[in-house]
């Protein structure tokens, strides 16, 4: 297997944008976020999606997203359009395309075939860095096999939980999606938490998906917190009215990032002494809680704060 180094990517909001509406995707690179999505796929009708592909690419080369991790959404592997949108959006925008998102994967086979393609790309255009793969997790079958699809190349960053279509394929009502059925707890709990296990046991970061309605503000802030809990890096935005809540959940607060700093050094300070825990504020620290704290200085380095 190809070696291959994942990249440290924010990915507190990932933004979905239409790939074939101009106007939305200048709108989106005015945006201050961690990352945007060109969607090839559910956001673009059959008979669009090869012209869509053109508005892609130029907007890639032409458009300054700033610090924004840029990412293209291609149809998945069934599809006739699959190949065509790799090797056009690749041989179109170069460097300028980080991630190549991948839909509707079965098994990671799948995941497979865009890989050894944008190994041939990268190869033949000569590209100076390579293409980062992520893909969503939103069939039933995909979700059995999570382990296995998290595993199957280095080039995969992230997995995301497609929850609109997920639902579809498990024959979950369109009111749990919105949190608003009858289901008593957290509908998607198994699900989060086995695609979030799958994810850290690889090296990957774990995004939840949609919330339609972007007018419930609440309700989403809830989605978000029930994901970020559970180890989930990120969620998706379909309005940019989501941003800010996504950003600001799935980031530490100054106050804890300060804490986690000042426990790590004084468990550090220990260790020079021969201690292998200290007392901080009434509790014990040892290597366990140092442990879970780096992951709050993790995302803190990353963030710049």
């Amino acid at each position: 297997m190809e070696k291959y180094n994942r990249p440290k990517r924010l990915r507190r909001c990932q933004l979905s944008v239409p790939g074939s509406s101009e106007k939305m995707i200048r709108k989106a690179a005015s945006l201050d976020l961690d990352y945007v999505f060109l969607d090839l796929e559910d956001a673009v009708a059959p008979n669009k999606k090869k012209e869509a592909r053109g508005i892609v690419v130029e907007a890639l080369n032409t458009l300054d997203f700033g610090r924004t991790t840029r990412c293209v959404r291609i149809n998945d592997t069934s599809t006739p359009y699959c190949y065509g949108d790799i090797i056009e959006v690749v041989t179109g925008a170069r460097e300028n395309v980080d991630v190549i998102m991948l839909t509707k994967p079965f098994q990671p086979a799948d995941l497979l075939f865009v890989d050894k393609l944008l190994s041939q790309l990268e190869a033949d255009l000569g590209l100076k860095k390579k293409i980062g793969l992520e893909c969503l997790i939103e069939e039933v079958e995909a979700m059995i096999a999570v382990n296995e699809i998290a595993a199957s190349t280095p080039r995969l960053e992230a997995l995301i939980f497609g929850i609109g279509d997920y639902s579809a394929s498990q024959g979950v009502p369109f009111s749990e999606i919105e949190g608003k059925g009858n289901y008593p707890a957290d509908i998607w709990h198994y699900q989060r938490h086995r695609l979030i296990m799958a994810c850290r046991a690889n090296g990957l970061d774990a995004i939840d998906g949609p919330f339609p309605d972007f007018s419930d503000s609440d309700q989403y802030r809830i989605e978000c917190q029930r994901a970020q809990i559970l180890g989930a890096v990120g969620k998706w935005a379909i309005h940019p009215s989501q941003i800010e809540i996504a950003q600001e959940v799935y980031s530490p607060t100054p106050e804890e990032v300060e804490r986690a700093r000042t426990i790590s050094k004084l468990y550090a300070d220990a260790l020079e002494n021969g201690l292998g825990a200290v007392t901080y504020e009434g509790k014990m620290i040892d290597i366990a809680v140092v442990r879970l704290l780096q992951n709050t200085l993790d995302k803190a380095d990353l963030i710049g704060m």
